[in-house]
């Protein structure tokens, strides 16, 4: 009979099967002292098995918890790495939902993130003032919360439009964790069911590991947005000091070739050429009556250019091209 219960520990029975041996000795008309030495080998076979399934329970959080770090090591999708670590909770602690909420620094109250299992629109759309509610008084303490039934605990202020969402959604018990950066709480993360149900320590400790991570997530994001709007900024002062250099650089040729020019006594033509080679374009130098002293006015207004100045009081120019 004692072989009896390593089988239904190796095939992982559960913990009523174990009275099946029991029962048979009886039926079987085993004497007292063999009854009382099957009770003892079942109070010890419970024990082993409570002990492996607390084992195994353990191996899925730790491996649960190691996806999760691989996930923030790999980081690309900040809503991705969220949903995959509410999805793990919900998993690890068999509850129904599991949610998160996030701090809204300008509203100064937490608004719904990311949920998993949730069936109300209204409940996916809640928002908790700071102490209002279960997830409220987790964000305004920075301590873990659970209640076997939310609607019969006084611990929580009950407000209308929280508790017809939660109604809605059909919770009764809910576990709540802070998220925290430092001293800074930035949200909370959630795990409920839609029937009473108690949360153990370890329940709350996993919960709270998986938050930890969760925060991490949410700041590694922030981290890297901050980065990438810093290097979009210094590309785009690169590429201004970049531009501003190379048109320093066209206007100090245009100076020294003109002077030049005008020390072997060029005339209008030679600076009309000078221009176009050094800015691009096309250039037209007109007269007090607009006629074309240099350049064909034509084409440049076929380029779409119109604008008209006065040079010296004397002439005109239009200009055509990128650089006019």
């Amino acid at each position: 009979m004692v072989r009896r219960f390593l089988e239904l520990l190796a095939r992982e029975a559960s913990a009523v099967e174990f009275e099946g041996p029991i029962i048979q000795a009886r039926a079987a008309g085993a004497d007292p002292a063999a009854i009382e030495e099957l009770e003892q080998a079942k109070v010890e076979a419970l024990k082993v098995r409570d002990l492996l399934k607390r084992r195994a329970r353990r191996e899925a959080e730790l491996s649960a918890l190691y996806d999760t770090a691989g996930d923030l090591a790999a980081l690309r999708d900040l809503d991705a790495v969220l949903e995959a670590i509410v999805h793990r909770a919900r998993q690890l602690l068999a509850t129904d939902i599991a949610y998160m909420t996030l701090h809204d620094p300008e509203r100064g109250d937490t608004y719904m993130r990311v949920t998993d299992g949730s069936i109300s629109a209204k409940f996916r759309a809640l928002r908790l003032a700071m102490g209002h509610g279960l997830g409220g008084l987790v964000a305004q303490t920075a301590t873990p919360y659970a209640t076997a039934d939310y609607f019969a605990d006084a611990r929580f202020r009950h407000k209308e439009h929280i508790d017809e969402a939660v109604t809605e959604e059909g919770l009764v018990a809910i576990l709540g964790v802070p998220l925290r950066l430092g001293q800074r709480v930035i949200g909370v993360l959630m795990a409920a069911n839609r029937s009473a149900r108690p949360f153990h320590q370890e329940e709350v400790s996993l919960l709270a590991s998986l938050a930890a991570h969760a925060a991490v997530a949410i700041d590694n994001a922030r981290l890297l947005q901050e980065t990438r709007n810093a290097l979009e900024e210094l590309s785009q002062a690169h590429r201004t000091a970049r531009e501003h250099g190379e048109a320093v650089e066209r206007a100090a040729l245009a100076h020294d070739r003109m002077t030049s020019l005008v020390l072997r006594g060029g005339g209008i033509e030679d600076v009309a050429a000078v221009v176009t080679d050094v800015l691009g374009g096309s250039l037209a130098v007109l007269d007090d009556l607009g006629r074309a002293i240099s350049g064909d006015v034509g084409e440049l207004d076929a380029g779409g250019c119109s604008r008209r100045r006065r040079r010296r009081g004397r002439w005109g120019v239009r200009c055509a091209g990128a650089t006019c």
